[in-house]
């Protein structure tokens, strides 16, 4: 695919397209969106109409078999990750998938297997890795701003969506869908930029309850992990409390200071203290069209100019520490 135009079919134009990524395919030179495809033919329609897309589809088959397409962003709830990924490597052309990966570590493998027999890359859709608050927590830790990082600590509490309390609940709280609860769901941004600053996490355990009732998932999650690096680090996630609770943070310490960032507050700084309390603001805002930087990335790796930092092989990761945290999951 070298030095050609990427050009994208997208299956599942839902609303993480509308902003988040959609447009962007569009805004990077050589790359924009030819096709896109929805269950529901009308919805899927009125997106390639709003958007500018010159084809629209009902059926997945016939989005990857498009001759014009030869790249495929799977934007689809996880409970199709793997068998898109399958048959888009069946056909040779490369994807781009929606965090988590997959429902299970097992899907993940599967999915690897496939790209790399059909000589296919693969690629994940953690774009924090390429946001400007982020790539600052890595060159401060990269630096020796902190010293040796000792320590990572995340929480992430607070009170549950409205539509998960009422009505027909969403494919995020269905763990046949989603493969979790909201810890698959949002958690798995957290562990992976774990995994970008820290390195891979070597062993987790946790533990994984349903406290509230509110629908089938767990709904409250603490996990404990070390890193290859030696790091320790433990999480909390919960999302039973009131509206006033909610806590969104994550520190780095190392044995000159630490590092503390929101996950998800993207207009706030992340905050630097070094060991004499000295302290530093950093406020990066991102782009957006958040999932541009790293789709960039992916754009220039399809055209040999660089590599992605999001890959099937590092998604897996934290799809298996996932894994390891929920398994005793009650």
């Amino acid at each position: 695919m070298k030095d050609d135009e990427i050009r994208w079919g997208i299956l599942g134009c839902g609303d993480v397209t509308e902003v988040k990524s959609g447009p962007a395919f569009d805004h990077i030179d050589g790359s924009r969106r030819v096709a896109v495809m929805r269950r529901d033919g009308e919805k899927a329609r009125d997106y390639a109409e709003r958007h500018g897309v010159p084809r629209w589809y009902s059926d997945a088959d016939d989005l990857i078999a498009d001759p014009q397409v030869n790249a495929i962003y799977i934007a689809t709830p996880p409970d199709s990750h793997a068998e898109y990924t399958l048959r888009a490597a069946r056909s040779g052309k490369p994807v781009y998938v929606e965090k988590p990966m997959a429902r299970t570590h097992g899907e993940c493998e599967r999915m690897i297997d496939a790209c790399r027999d059909a000589d296919v890359p693969l690629f994940v859709a953690y774009y924090r890795r390429r946001l400007p608050t982020f790539l600052k927590a890595r060159e401060l830790i990269e630096d020796g701003a902190i010293g040796d990082v000792r320590f990572a600590g995340v929480t992430l509490v607070g009170p549950p969506a409205p539509d998960h309390l009422n009505g027909e609940l969403p494919w995020r709280v269905l763990p046949e869908i989603s493969g979790g609860g909201l810890f698959f769901d949002v958690g798995s941004h957290q562990l992976d930029l774990l995994d970008f600053l820290l390195g891979p996490i070597e062993s987790a355990r946790g533990h994984a309850v349903n406290q509230a009732g509110w629908y089938p998932a767990e709904d409250a999650v603490s996990a404990s992990f070390a890193f290859e690096s030696g790091a320790i680090g433990n999480g909390i996630w919960c999302f039973t409390l009131s509206p006033g609770s909610t806590i969104d943070r994550t520190d780095i310490v190392g044995t000159q200071g630490r590092i503390t960032f929101s996950t998800f507050g993207l207009d706030q700084p992340l905050t630097l203290v070094r060991e004499n309390g000295q302290s530093e603001e950093f406020l990066l805002p991102p782009p957006t069209h958040v999932q541009e930087p790293l789709i960039q990335t992916i754009v220039d790796a399809l055209n040999g100019r660089g590599s992605c930092p999001s890959t099937g092989v590092s998604a897996a990761r934290t799809s298996k520490v996932m894994d390891c945290v929920v398994a005793s999951r009650t």
